[in-house]
């Protein structure tokens, strides 16, 4: 059984490593259309930097997925050798995923929405006046039309398996 989590397990890692190689792929020409976007609605284009809205891989938008796909694999390598640890930590691990994951599905579901208050939070008019819908629309037009497909999978594989392989422990 702790074989099936195990490999349950990879599939969270390479799950949450997916969205970081698409960012990175394909992040620079959704900045571009974003910045193309402002400079349509009069704003500069350094507003996204100066705010730290960023498209691509850079960051925290790489280092915590690739950690989150680091303690998956040693979490699958333990419960592949059997190691009373690997269902431990499966139990304390797997439930941060799965409650991360739901986070991160929030935030995108509401993007729109936190982009406006930390626009609004800033306190500059310039900020104020921007379609935040738009600009988010241009900037989702420099990623492929399968990218959201790519998510749903994502999100798909993440719940699923993290519930497994919670399952499968206290099965073993």
């Amino acid at each position: 059984m702790l074989i099936f989590a195990a490999i349950l397990q990879l599939f969270v890692a390479l799950a949450f490593v997916s969205i970081p190689l698409v960012r990175h792929r394909y992040g620079t020409s959704a900045k571009v259309n974003a910045e193309a976007e402002l400079t349509r609605q009069g704003v500069p284009g350094t507003v996204l930097k100066d705010n730290n809205l960023s498209f691509d891989a850079s960051g925290h938008e790489t280092a915590a997925p690739v950690g989150v796909a680091v303690v998956m694999v040693i979490l699958a390598g333990l419960n592949l050798s059997g190691s009373h640890w690997g269902q431990v930590l499966t139990w304390i691990f797997q439930s941060v995923v799965l409650i991360g994951n739901g986070l991160i599905l929030h935030s995108q579901l509401t993007a729109v929405k936190a982009v406006k208050a930390a626009f609004a939070r800033n306190g500059d008019p310039m900020l104020a006046r921007i379609d935040v819908p738009a600009l988010l629309k241009a900037a989702e037009s420099g990623f492929p039309s399968w990218v959201p497909v790519l998510q749903n999978a994502r999100h798909t594989v993440v719940f699923a398996a993290s519930a497994l392989a919670l399952a499968v422990t206290v099965i073993a």
